[in-house]
């Protein structure tokens, strides 16, 4: 009948039929994987009508695949650099002063809210802030060491366990770093939201300000640098999330006993200080708790793990280390053969 054929499948032919012309979904790259074909042959005797299926390369081009190279790259950890750390931690410092103090000073509202919390604290029985403000104010070298520990060691402890991890942790820093920034990001809006005074300014509190009494330099909170400051932003307590976030950092990646246990003691000394100086409400380290919570969540979120369940090096330095590692067990098991001679 002088039927010609064409290649439908390697190794395989079909009978010619008229080719239908291409349609919409046909061209559209997003369609069906398969371009279904019908044969049309008149003659009787043939066989039934048969579908032949020709799989569309769906092979994703260079720009789709692209966008999830660039996520997966984000999210990988990497070796910090040291003076964009440095850019970083500075600029968002001045970032987070700058809008904590330009919160309005809602004076009148911020002792209304701290009214009803020391209201609240009395009527659940669990107003201890006055009680432990008044006697460690009576033991004179206490209440001073606690006004330089309140405005010195909420940055020094936290710049330090920073650059322990940068020196010793790099797989760890990046992930741990954001759990911070977030937890510190998301105060601001605990500022804005609930302005508290400290127990401090409360009218008919009967709270001492320790700072202003024993004159104690470097705090912002009372005496000539208060105006520097917004003394309404004490829910939720930055010195509590921070705290916290430095001593569950040291106690999850310490390998010395004693460094972990001052990492328990740490944020637990510094609930004792912030109630002490009269500084915070117990109940404004809750806020903070809740904040650090936040962060870790956002944390775990990006990079898929907590913090200290992600490598200790960055990929770049596993294989120089595990070649030195080698090169160690060579040269012990080279100084044991003598020996077992």
């Amino acid at each position: 009948m002088g039927e010609s054929t064409v290649k439908a499948e390697e190794g395989r032919t079909a009978t010619p039929y008229p080719t239908p012309s291409p349609t919409a979904d046909e061209t559209d790259p997003e369609a069906t994987e398969a371009v279904t074909v019908t044969d049309t042959r008149a003659d009787p005797e043939a066989t039934p009508p048969r579908e032949t299926s020709v799989r569309a390369d769906r092979t994703p081009g260079p720009a789709v695949a692209a966008g999830p190279r660039r996520l997966r790259r984000l999210r990988s950890p990497r070796r910090p650099r040291i003076w964009f750390e440095i850019l970083l931690i500075a600029v968002s410092y001045w970032t987070y002063s700058l809008i904590r103090n330009a919160v309005p000073e809602q004076r009148t509202q911020a002792l209304k809210n701290a009214d009803w919390i020391w209201h609240t604290e009395q009527t659940l029985g669990i107003a201890v802030e006055r009680t432990v403000n008044h006697a460690v104010d009576s033991v004179t070298w206490l209440i001073v060491a606690m006004n330089y520990y309140y405005a010195t060691l909420h940055f020094i402890v936290t710049i330090g366990v920073l650059v322990w991890l940068f020196r010793s942790h790099p797989g760890r820093y990046a992930a741990t770093r954001l759990t911070l920034f977030a937890t510190t990001a998301v105060a601001l809006l605990g500022y804005y939201l609930y302005p508290l005074a400290p127990p401090r300014l409360m009218n008919g509190g009967h709270f001492i300000d320790t700072v202003v009494r024993h004159e104690t330099w470097g705090s912002m909170a009372s005496g000539n640098l208060k105006n520097m400051s917004n003394p309404y932003a004490a829910m939720p307590s930055m010195h509590i999330g921070w705290s916290l976030w430095c001593g569950l950092t040291i106690f999850a990646l310490a390998s010395a006993p004693w460094a972990r246990i001052l990492g328990l003691l740490y944020p637990a000394a510094t609930l004792v200080v912030i109630v002490a100086t009269a500084n915070h409400f117990w109940l404004d380290a809750v806020g903070g708790m809740i904040c650090l919570a936040f962060g870790c969540t956002l944390s775990y979120l990006w990079y898929g793990a907590l913090p200290h369940r992600l490598p200790r090096l960055v990929a770049e330095d596993r294989g120089p280390a595990v070649a030195l590692v080698r090169r160690r067990a060579d040269r012990r098991a080279e100084d044991e053969q003598p020996a077992a001679r």
